[in-house]
């Protein structure tokens, strides 16, 4: 995945631990923001294939 001066920023973003993240700890916070992020893209841009994938979202 070739990212963007974009990517890098939200990746940072949500790389910053939320309290109970911390708590729980985490050994890479940028690898872990990355692999987040890029699983939520995939779902936004492919929304049927989620909703079929989906146990939780109504209409699959």
């Amino acid at each position: 995945m070739s990212q963007t001066p974009r990517d890098d920023e939200r990746i940072a973003e949500r790389a910053e631990l939320l309290p109970e993240e911390q708590e729980a700890g985490s050994e890479d916070p940028e690898s872990q923001a990355e692999a987040i992020l890029e699983e939520s893209d995939e779902r936004v841009e492919d929304p049927e294939g989620t909703r079929h994938d989906s146990t939780q979202t109504p209409g699959g």
